[in-house]
């Protein structure tokens, strides 16, 4: 996996890449102190996972993600800071970075952070790379798959986990699953009106119930993350099912320091779940 480093502080990098390449499967593929070349770099060099000062001259480290997020998406990007100021890290956040690393660099929190979002880089890669497979065909069952009983009693072991097993909505987001799961079908090959019998009306008010279960379980999920913000599990399913920055939105809002919620995606949650059910 390959890392870049951009830090106006020079002693910074060095400190870092002796940490990450203590992972023999970690290599820094360069490092800047100078934001505007850095970005330049990253964007022409093979990058998993850049990391990046928030406070620089030139270009901040927030306006630097936001110019790299739009030319390489893909990236994931830790900021480093010495500063707590929750509105520069809200503004961080929504920029789309995964974490903040503090500074003076801490070796366990450097290693625990880039654990998180390498394991959620990996996850997404894997996601990708079945829908790569697909494509719009239907999806082909791997011999080694679990069964659709199997697979459907992850599911509800799943949701129990977030917390929604008896919401209104789980019932219509089952009987969705258990439809992907046996025709082997995406979220979007579903044809509702024919395996509901039901109007365009109809379908609306069970992406509505569906879409509210999802969002109590969001609500949940960043609940357990703020009692504890190492609870792998947790991390896991929010990064499957909602994508780290919305639970880290959540967690903001129930904070007091964010004026909406994290958003809910049907697709991206029925996706994750039917791979995460298949995987255990």
């Amino acid at each position: 996996m390959n890392f870049y480093i951009i830090d106006d502080d020079q002693a910074v990098p060095l400190v870092l890449q002796q940490i990450i390449e203590q992972d023999h499967n970690a290599m820094v593929v360069g490092t800047s102190q100078d934001p505007l070349s850095g970005l330049q770099a990253v964007l022409t060099l093979d990058v998993d996972i850049l990391l990046v000062d928030l406070l620089m001259p030139e270009l901040s480290g927030v306006d630097l993600v936001l110019r790299l997020k739009k030319q390489r998406p893909q990236i994931k990007v830790i900021m480093i800071s010495q500063v707590r100021d929750l509105e520069l890290r809200e503004k961080a956040y929504q920029a789309g970075i995964e974490f903040f690393i503090d500074k003076p660099i801490n070796v366990i929190e450097v290693k625990t952070v880039i654990e998180k979002v390498r394991d959620s880089l990996q996850m997404q890669t894997k996601l990708a790379y079945i829908q790569s497979l697909v494509g719009d065909e239907k999806m082909q069952q791997s011999p080694h798959a679990q069964t659709v009983p199997q697979a459907m009693e992850q599911v509800r072991m799943i949701l129990k986990y977030l917390g929604i097993s008896t919401e209104v909505g789980t019932a219509d987001i089952l009987f969705t699953a258990e439809i992907m799961l046996e025709h082997h079908l995406h979220f979007n090959q579903i044809d509702f009106e024919k395996q509901y019998t039901i109007d365009q009306h109809e379908k609306k008010i069970i992406f509505q119930r569906m879409r509210r279960a999802m969002k109590n379980g969001l609500t949940n999920l960043a609940t357990r993350q703020l009692d504890d913000f190492n609870d792998d599990i947790a991390l896991d399913y929010g990064n499957i099912l909602y994508d780290y920055k919305n639970v880290r939105t959540e967690m903001l809002y129930l904070q007091g320091q964010h004026h909406a919620h994290g958003k809910v995606a049907l697709r991206k949650f029925m996706e994750g779940l039917i791979l995460m059910a298949e995987r255990e």
